[in-house]
């Protein structure tokens, strides 16, 4: 048996693979985001362990005896996060996540000099690591001057269980610290950021070995001691390793708290003038481009929150039978955005609303506005160029036929639905850590998933939803003007 750990941002999910990769069992525990002030987004790194443990809990209750033949373990996790440990290993601060937007100043400083770009290959976004350490030593100088060491949130939970401070290339893409195409920590990004390679956590891919569980916390775990842990992946290269999505031309979107596009490709390829992100991937030898949304599902919760129904129940008011477009739109920036404003202070907007405005019309605008933002995604990854065949979709909003089909819609590409779509960067986990276990060819274990359902776009509603996008694009410019 082979667990993988996903340590996201509302919960932490843990799954049960075989020998063969079927999915044996899964779990979740919950976890609470703090947001103290505007544009802040936090959580307490204990908060993390004692997910993952009430997780296991759950684990072995479902599984009985199969808990005692794990061999592995892999771990994914929401990326950019930045928790800030002494050298007693005690975080200094809550971690700082990937949606908080507190260090776009710092960013912008950072993005300005050019040797960011050149040789991180990205844009520095106000959620990477980086800019929030600048924050830290511009605001709290005597914090800065304690830091020992800086892990990403899935690298915590590691530390924890190995007492090893290891990270994988894909995670540390995102920190605007690392050579991507070389692989490496960059000493000269880390210097202009008063940092040392020293307190970096070692790199490795994601597919080797990177710690052995302490015999202390296997006992605590209730598992076997020993048991070694995969380097891992960030949430979304691990989603790729669970969706099969490794080679070049392979494509998925992701319709979870925040929305991604992500692209295998088989080489390094920049793309910074269009805000896009360009990763390792968690296999060796292997890349990524990413379009990144900030509130994808994300703003579908707000809306549910705040008039009162679950998702689900507002979903389910749209029915099945896929609406033209909508004459109320909305902008989906709740949080900012990335792909492809790199815009940390822009925030979400409603038009077109009446008197006969109904939470129905709310709800379709919202899937309508993170379907438009998702086309902006396609245009600064694919231009005018070859798109993916198809796409596979995953994320809580990947449960939607409705949004699905829109996406397809808006989008112009097919998207398959996989059966358990959902454990995506759980599965890719424990898919690692079956392959650093066994030293397995990574080709053999990362395969495409049965297909539950494929949703074509509509082409008798296309044409009407492409003028409805190039209205939405004008949207943008004019909140921004004023």
């Amino acid at each position: 048996m082979y667990l993988g750990l996903d340590v996201g941002t509302s919960s932490v999910k843990a799954l049960l693979i075989d020998d063969d990769g079927a999915v044996i069992g899964t779990t979740a525990s919950p976890l609470s985001l703090s947001t103290p002030r505007p544009g802040w987004a936090e959580q307490d790194p204990a908060d993390w362990l004692e997910a993952v443990e009430t997780a296991l809990v759950k684990m072995r209750t479902q599984v009985g005896t199969a808990f005692d033949a794990i061999k592995g373990i892999g771990l994914s996790g929401q990326m950019h996060g930045a928790t800030i440990l002494d050298d007693e290993g005690v975080p200094l601060v809550p971690s700082i996540l990937w949606n908080d937007t507190r260090s776009a100043e710092e960013a912008a400083d950072l993005d300005a000099n050019p040797v960011f770009r050149r040789i991180t290959g990205n844009m520095v976004f106000p959620g990477f690591t980086a800019p929030k350490l600048v924050w830290l030593e511009r605001h709290f100088p005597e914090l800065f001057a304690r830091v020992n060491l800086v892990v990403l949130p899935k690298d915590y939970v590691r530390l924890w269980l190995t007492g090893e401070a290891i990270t994988d290339m894909s995670d540390a893409s995102g920190t605007s610290w690392l050579d991507v195409g070389g692989r490496h920590w960059s000493a000269e990004l880390l210097d202009e950021t008063n940092l040392t390679i020293g307190q970096m956590p070692t790199l490795v891919e994601g597919t080797e070995q990177a710690g052995r569980i302490r015999s202390d916390i296997a006992q605590k775990l209730g598992l076997p001691p020993g048991i070694p842990i995969a380097g891992g992946a960030g949430d979304n290269a691990a989603s790729a390793c669970g969706l099969g999505v490794i080679d070049a031309g392979d494509a998925f979107v992701s319709i979870g708290t925040s929305g991604v596009l992500f692209a295998a490709t088989d080489e390094f390829a920049p793309n910074v003038e269009k805000a896009v992100h360009a990763f390792c991937h968690s296999l060796p030898g292997r890349w990524h481009q990413m379009g990144v949304m900030l509130s994808a599902a994300g703003s579908l919760d707000w809306l549910a929150n705040l008039v009162g129904q679950t998702p689900s129940q507002l979903v389910g008011g749209l029915g099945s039978e896929l609406r033209p477009p909508s004459i109320v739109k909305f902008l989906p920036y709740l949080s900012g955005e990335r792909t492809p404003h790199n815009d940390a202070a822009v925030r979400g907007a409603f038009t077109g609303l009446s008197r006969d405005t109904s939470t129905t019309d709310l709800t379709q605008a919202v899937l309508e506005g993170v379907a438009f933002a998702l086309r902006d995604n396609r245009a600064a990854l694919f231009g005018d160029g070859a798109v993916p065949e198809r796409l596979t979709a995953v994320g809580g909003g990947a449960k939607s036929q409705y949004w699905v089909e829109l996406i397809a819609t808006v989008l112009g590409i097919p998207v398959a639905v996989p059966v358990d779509g959902d454990h995506g960067a759980a599965l890719g986990a424990a898919r690692l850590g079956l392959i650093a276990s066994t030293n397995t060819d990574p080709t053999a274990v990362c395969i495409a998933l049965e297909t539950a359902d494929n949703l074509d776009p509509r082409t008798d509603l296309a044409p009407a939803f492409s003028d409805a996008y190039a209205n939405w694009r004008q949207l943008y410019p004019s909140i921004v003007e004023h």
